[in-house]
């Protein structure tokens, strides 16, 4: 049986996921890692504001940052979280959005530069 302590610590996951904007993000990060520039650009976010979902994710030990030179870049700490909403999607009959990469990150290391070769 599982305890009242366990329940608690998915429902603070679940809050924590619950907002639109940390769910773009999860998705915009996947599975490899991305810089802010990278999300900035892909969810048309200001930086300020990203990032104050993003630390929210970190604290919550959904993600792992990295940093090179002034860029930032992002990567799950379990994949599996993609997973998981995907199959809320699909519960709720929701369609995810397809976040592709943008073309007008600025970033020399993201991949958006790696993925238009």
């Amino acid at each position: 049986m599982m305890n009242i302590s366990s329940l608690e610590n998915l429902a603070q996951l679940l809050q924590t996921i619950g907002q639109p904007v940390r769910l773009q993000a999860l998705l915009a990060i996947g599975e490899g890692e991305t810089c802010v520039c990278h999300l900035e650009t892909t969810l048309d976010l200001r930086q300020a504001y990203l990032s104050q979902h993003l630390m929210a994710l970190r604290k919550a030990g959904l993600l792992l940052a990295r940093r090179d030179g002034r860029f930032m870049h992002y990567r799950l700490v379990n994949p599996r979280l993609l997973v998981l909403i995907r199959q809320a999607a699909e519960l709720q009959g929701v369609s995810l959005p397809e976040l592709a990469p943008s073309r007008e990150c600025t970033c020399p290391n993201c991949r958006c530069k790696r993925e238009e070769t």
